[in-house]
C-alpha cells in the first residue's frame, strides 16, 4: 500500500451527501454556498471524470465566489455507462470529491455545481429540460470518437448508421446530436431562442466540428432546420486542458484513507488546468474568465499547441511504454529512452511547425508539460493513454507529419511512432505480455497489424486514417523502414537508433 493510503483509518470515513457535508474532516473543502441557492443554466451531456474536473470545478469556483448560481447543471447522458454514473451520483446527492495531486501535496475538495441528472431512458424528462428557458448552454465531453468524424477527411461523416438512424426517426434520435436537433426544433417552434452549444472535448476546432455534426444530422431530416441552425445558433471553438486519470479501487482506497471521504466516484486529477474559449454565447455566459479561464476571439494558435504538444506527446510515450509493460505515466517518464525520445521528437518535429501562439513561449509550454507528465501523485496509466488511437492519432499526429513534410522537415521521430502504433495494436508486449483491446476498432487494428508485420503497406492502407499522406512515397518508405527495425531489432533498439541520429 502506497503513501496516500495509510493516512487516514477508514473507520472515520464519512459517506459524502448533503446531509453528511459538515461530518467531513477539516482538511475536505466543501462548498460554501446554499445548494438550494442554485438554478439551472447548463445541460452537459458525457458526466465523465474529465467533466467533474474541469467545467463543474469552474462552475463550482464561481459559486464559491457567490457567483452566477443561475449557472448549475444537469446532468445527461445516452450511453448505457450513463445509467451506472447517475445511480452514483444521484446516492450522494450529485456531489464529487475532486482530488487534485501534484508532486509535493495532495488536496480534496467537494464540488456541488451538479444539481440533477436525467436517466439515459427519460427522453421525455431531457425534453423538458432543453426547452426549459433558463437553460442557456448544453455542453459535451463525449470524447474525440464521439463527433463521427470521417478521420480522413477531418469532416462530419453522414454515412455512419446511427446518423442515418436519426435522419429516418428525429424523434427516436440514438446519437447526443439527434437529440440536440430536437431540442433545438423545439425551442424554435415554441419561440424560444437556441441554446448556445459548447463543446469540451479535445477535438480541433471543436466548436466547428460540432456545428457540422448537428446541423448535418438536422439536414438528413430539415434542410431548412439545419439552414437556421447554421445561422443562429452558437458553437463556439474552445481548448480544455487538464490530465484526470480513470477512476479506480485506487482511487476510492485514497479518498477514504487518506481523505476520510466514502465516495462512490471520486476523481482525481493534476492540479493544473487551463480553459480557452471563444466569447461568441448569444444568451449570456458563466463568468468563467473570474475563476482562471481566458476568452479570446481565436482559440486555434492555443488548440493547436496543446494538441500537437500535449496529446501528441502523450502519445509518443504512450506506445513505446505500453510495449515495454510500464504501468504509470510518470514512470514512463523516469524512463531515460522513453523521456529522450519525448524530447527529441517534441523539440525537433513537432514544436517547430507549432504556428506561434500570443504571448506564449512554445519551449516554456513544453517545459510545463514535461513537469506534468513526471507527477508522480497523479498515478495517470499508460494503458489511458494508449487508449482509442484510430480516433487519436488522426488528430494529434497524422497532422504534425503531414505538415512536416509540407516543410520539408524531418518526421522520422513522427514515424517511428506511428510504427510504435502498429506493433501495440498486434496485441502483445515485447515481454510477450497479452494487451487487451483498447480501442473501439481493436478488431481491424489487430488484423491489419499482423498483416503489416510482413508487408508495412498494410497498415497505410488505412486511408481513413493517414489520409493523404498514405500515398506520400516519403512517408511510406519511412514507415516501411521504421516498420520493420521494431520487428528485426525491438523497441528500444529502433528508438536508440532513432535517438543517436
Amino acid at each position: 500500500m502506497d503513501e496516500l493510503t495509510r493516512k487516514a483509518p477508514s473507520n472515520k470515513a464519512v459517506a459524502l451527501s448533503l446531509q453528511t457535508l459538515e461530518n467531513l474532516p477539516a482538511s475536505v473543502g466543501r462548498p460554501s454556498y446554499d445548494r438550494s441557492s442554485l438554478t439551472p443554466g447548463i445541460v452537459h451531456f458525457g458526466v465523465g471524470n474529465f467533466h467533474r474536473a474541469h467545467l463543474a470545478v469552474y462552475l463550482d469556483d464561481l459559486f464559491n465566489k457567490g457567483l452566477n448560481h443561475d449557472w448549475a447543471i444537469i446532468g445527461a447522458g445516452i450511453m448505457p455507462t450513463d445509467t451506472a454514473m447517475r445511480e452514483r451520483l444521484k446516492a450522494q446527492d450529485y456531489l464529487t470529491t475532486v482530488v487534485e495531486q501534484d508532486s509535493g501535496i495532495s488536496t480534496a475538495h467537494v464540488t456541488g455545481a451538479m444539481i440533477d441528472f436525467v436517466a439515459p431512458d427519460d427522453r421525455v424528462g431531457l425534453m423538458v429540460w432543453l426547452t426549459d428557458p433558463r437553460i442557456r448552454i448544453v455542453s459535451l465531453t463525449i470524447t474525440e470518437g464521439g463527433y463521427f468524424i470521417d478521420p480522413a477527411t477531418g469532416v462530419f461523416d453522414p454515412t455512419h448508421p446511427d446518423i442515418q438512424h436519426d435522419g429516418r426517426h428525429p424523434d427516436a434520435a440514438k446519437t447526443v446530436f439527434g437529440i440536440l436537433v430536437a431540442g433545438l426544433k423545439a425551442r424554435k417552434a415554441i419561440g424560444l431562442n437556441p441554446f448556445t452549444i459548447m463543446s469540451c472535448d479535445n477535438v480541433p476546432h471543436n466548436g466547428v466540428v460540432t456545428r457540422n455534426a448537428v446541423a448535418g444530422v438536422a439536414r438528413l431530416s430539415d434542410p431548412a432546420l439545419a439552414d437556421w441552425i447554421v445561422a443562429d445558433v452558437a458553437f463556439p471553438n474552445s481548448m480544455v486542458d487538464r490530465i484526470t486519470p480513470a477512476t479506480t479501487d485506487r482511487e476510492r482506497e485514497i479518498a477514504k484513507n487518506q481523505f476520510g471521504v466514502i465516495d462512490s466516484s471520486p476523481v482525481f486529477c493534476e492540479e493544473f488546468k487551463q480553459w480557452v474559449l471563444e466569447d461568441h454565447f448569444p444568451l449570456c455566459r458563466p463568468d468563467f474568465d473570474k475563476v482562471g479561464a481566458t476568452f479570446v476571439t481565436d482559440v486555434a494558435p492555443f488548440e493547436t499547441m496543446k494538441i500537437r504538444i500535449l496529446n501528441g506527446g502523450h502519445a509518443i510515450i504512450a506506445y513505446p511504454a505500453g510495449l515495454l509493460d510500464v504501468h504509470f505515466v510518470h514512470e514512463a517518464m523516469e524512463h531515460t529512452l522513453i523521456r529522450d525520445f519525448l524530447v527529441k521528437v517534441e523539440r525537433d518535429e513537432i514544436i517547430p511547425i507549432v504556428p506561434p501562439v500570443p504571448e506564449t513561449s512554445l519551449e516554456e509550454y513544453f517545459k510545463l508539460i514535461d513537469r506534468r507528465f513526471s507527477n508522480p501523485a497523479i498515478g495517470d496509466t499508460i494503458r489511458r493513454l494508449c487508449l482509442d488511437g484510430s480516433n487519436r492519432q488522426p488528430k494529434f499526429i497524422v497532422p504534425s507529419i503531414a505538415d512536416a513534410l509540407k516543410a520539408g522537415r524531418s518526421f522520422r521521430g513522427l514515424t517511428l511512432l506511428s510504427a510504435l502504433w502498429c506493433r501495440y495494436c498486434y496485441g502483445t508486449t515485447e515481454s510477450g505480455a497479452i494487451i487487451e483491446a483498447n480501442d473501439p476498432n481493436w478488431e481491424r487494428l489487430q488484423k491489419t497489424a499482423h498483416a503489416a508485420k510482413a508487408d508495412p503497406m498494410a497498415w497505410l492502407a488505412m486511408a481513413d486514417i493517414y489520409g493523404a499522406i498514405s500515398a506520400n512515397e516519403a512517408f511510406r518508405a519511412a514507415f516501411a523502414q521504421a516498420m520493420n527495425a521494431v520487428w528485426s531489432e525491438g523497441v528500444e533498439k529502433a528508438v536508440k537508433a532513432y535517438l543517436a541520429n
